[in-house]
């Protein structure tokens, strides 16, 4: 609430005096969520807008959340600092914008050849991982929390064809987190950049080829006009978890009742944005195939083999981190992996695979 000045001091003691006893009655905090995106970018920015508005509602209205989209207050990359330092309350972003932070940030995110947006969360609440999670952030005086998943995410938007795992050495390339540092040692050169600026510079030539998210959020950013070619599957990131991001010292000085509606509009609504995710990709797809001409093709065989090799040298390369968390973190990532992945073969692989043979896709 903003404080009027006024030219007496015995003026500014009585308004102060009428004016301050509802606000302090009511314990209203003004808080502001600074995001990595666009304003209503279908996808991040709409989901931005609904946890602000849900933390508003859960709260009684007594966390009154004003979203500023990247760039109104800070540059999208400068969320994580902006919360950390306290000039922002909250963000909304995604962990894999967060690995010059520490490496051990980017397995809360995404990881190639990793986990599937419902194993996010059965890592975060039965495997360990949301104490590791507490732990790593509140190195930076932040509270994290997931707060919805954009699901499997698509290879990326290639000017030209590929045909082999050669195909790839050389290609400029847009991609975050550790699917970056797996491009990388396929002989990529990785990018890392906005959204919209991917789409600047695909159509200037800058870049060769770019994933961001999937068909709805990027046929809004418009990719299918500089780029056809279209692959899946994107293994880079099966899933790709948003988080909100909250400081510390902000939480902590909530009462009790307000930092549960913090947590749980974070976590009531990691479903619904995953699912709206899922459902506006497959009506995108359609779209962009029968109306923009994009071409939907699939990974050869050796690129993913290739793929897999370099996945498996960036987790190594984890293991060996010389911060005893992130090895923690990796271990703690590699042994749910490894236990849930094992029993998909009968559960979700196996009615899918059944599914798929019997309906004809």
């Amino acid at each position: 609430m903003e404080r009027r000045t006024f030219l007496t001091a015995g003026a500014a003691g009585a308004a102060a005096s009428a004016l301050a006893a509802p606000a302090i009655a009511q314990d209203i905090r003004q808080w502001k969520m600074v995001t990595a995106w666009p304003k209503n970018l279908p996808g991040p920015g709409v989901a931005a807008q609904m946890l602000a508005d849900r933390i508003t509602t859960l709260s009684g209205g007594r966390i009154a959340v004003t979203l500023y989209a990247a760039g109104e207050i800070v540059p999208g990359p400068g969320v994580f600092d902006a919360v950390s330092e306290g000039t922002a309350e909250l963000y909304h972003a995604v962990p894999a914008y967060w690995g010059s932070k520490s490496k051990g940030i980017l397995l809360f995110g995404s990881q190639p050849f990793g986990l599937r947006a419902d194993e996010q969360v059965g890592w975060l609440y039965h495997g360990g991982g949301q104490a590791l999670y507490d732990e790593m952030y509140g190195r930076f005086g932040i509270k994290p929390f997931l707060c919805g998943n954009s699901g499997p995410q698509w290879g990326g938007w290639f000017r030209t064809e590929i045909n082999s795992a050669e195909d790839l050495k050389g290609l400029k390339f847009r991609t975050t987190g550790l699917a970056s540092e797996m491009a990388s040692k396929l002989g990529m050169a990785s990018e890392a950049m906005s959204g919209p600026a991917m789409f600047q510079a695909l159509q200037t030539g800058a870049l060769d080829a770019g994933e961001f998210i999937g068909p709805w959020t990027d046929s809004a950013l418009g990719y299918f006009q500089v780029a056809k070619n279209y692959y899946w599957p994107g293994v880079g990131e099966p899933s790709s978890a948003e988080e909100c991001g909250v400081n510390m010292a902000a939480y902590e000085a909530l009462p009790d009742d307000l930092k549960q509606a913090v947590a749980f509009a974070c976590e009531s609504l990691y479903n619904p944005v995953w699912t709206e995710y899922t459902t506006k990709h497959a009506l995108s797809l359609k779209k962009l195939v029968a109306d923009e001409g994009v071409q939907v093709r699939r990974f050869p065989d050796d690129v993913i083999a290739a793929m897999g090799t370099a996945a498996a040298e960036v987790i190594d390369e984890l293991r060996q981190n010389d911060d005893e968390l992130v090895r923690r973190i990796t271990e703690s990532f590699v042994s749910y992996r490894d236990l849930v992945g094992g029993y998909m073969t009968y559960a979700d692989n196996g009615q899918m695979n059944a599914r798929a043979a019997v309906m004809g896709y």
